[in-house]
């Protein structure tokens, strides 16, 4: 049997889950919470067949130099961090998951949604501080609050986390469009529910913009100072696909502005973001640390899901292959 090596493990599994279904396909599992360091990603895989990976860069260099690689697999769905030409090159097969994530992606990112229209940890809060107690009426609140029902949702990204979006919004009474580059839907329910609209019509029609796209040559800072120009004034941004999507300059001068109310994001441009980045103290800015994916079961499914591609590889018919 192989020997493999989990690069960086702990934000996948910081113990309250099993790595047994990866540990039972290899000879040995050795796992690293982290590995921060570059240097010591090479020694780290060594001589070893299988090396696993969430965040940690495995470039063109790295790739050459491990002497008996051959399998990498994505503890993710984006393949970013790993250099898929080299590795096609060098006959290394590089896995993904797909579609672990899809419901949990989508709740948070509505999540998002509903705590801009509610503003309910600002309130929570003031709650804490004695406001509730010492206000003169029965009630009170110190930002605008937003109904849903009736506004239009934009999706931007009709894959599965796009389409899940989309049916909680037309659960929630919104009207929902969707714009999928040359794509076409992957389902005619789909379609017939969710008209497909040009980027240009999703931007002017939106009262909310939600972020679903793949972050590529194509998509990158495709939320920026022209587009928002396009939008409806007040409009909500809300993104949990790649903060690489946002130019984040323009979004903070739109917020200063007011020409975007507000925004939702679970991922920023550079992670964790800087102290500087004017975004982080933005009251119109709602910023979690990219966790939208990261319940229980969702991170359980993923183990299981990376786990069966590894068996695959190894059994000879690899499957969610980059």
């Amino acid at each position: 049997m192989p020997h493999a090596v989990i690069l960086d493990g702990y934000t996948l599994n910081p113990g309250d889950l099993d790595w047994t279904p990866i540990r039972s396909l290899a000879e040995s599992l050795v796992v690293h919470d982290r590995t921060l360091d570059r240097n010591d990603i090479l020694p780290r895989i060594g001589e070893r067949e299988l090396a696993l990976t969430n965040k940690t860069p495995l470039d063109r260099s790295t790739l050459e130099k491990a002497p008996r690689l051959k399998y990498v697999g994505i503890l993710a769905t984006g393949s970013d961090n790993v250099d898929l030409s080299a590795a096609r090159e060098l006959g290394i097969a590089v896995t993904n998951v797909p579609r672990y994530g899809t419901m949990a992606v989508a709740q948070y990112a509505i999540g998002l949604l509903l705590e801009i229209a509610g503003h309910i940890g600002l309130h929570s809060e003031a709650i804490r501080l004695g406001r509730w107690r010492s206000a003169p009426d029965w009630c009170f609140w110190d930002r605008p609050l937003m109904e849903l029902d009736g506004k239009v949702m934009g999706i931007v990204g009709y894959g599965a986390i796009g389409r899940a979006v989309a049916g909680i919004a037309r659960a929630l009474g919104m009207r929902v469009i969707a714009f999928n580059g040359d794509r076409p839907p992957k389902t005619e329910e789909a379609a017939k529910n969710d008209p497909l609209v040009n980027f240009t019509e999703l931007l002017s029609a939106s009262d909310v913009i939600s972020l679903h796209a793949p972050l590529k040559p194509e998509t990158r800072g495709i939320i920026n100072r022209a587009s928002i120009s396009g939008m409806k004034d007040g409009v909500v941004i809300i993104n949990t696909a790649r903060g690489g999507l946002i130019v984040e300059e323009d979004l903070n001068d739109a917020l200063k502005s007011g020409k975007v109310y507000a925004a939702g994001l679970d991922v920023m441009a550079a992670e964790p973001p800087d102290d500087a980045n004017p975004l982080v103290s933005d009251p119109n800015c709602v910023i979690t640390p990219h966790v939208a994916w990261a319940p229980k079961e969702t991170r359980a499914r993923l183990i299981a899901e990376a786990a069966e591609n590894l068996r695959c590889f190894l059994e000879g018919r690899p499957r969610n292959l980059r």
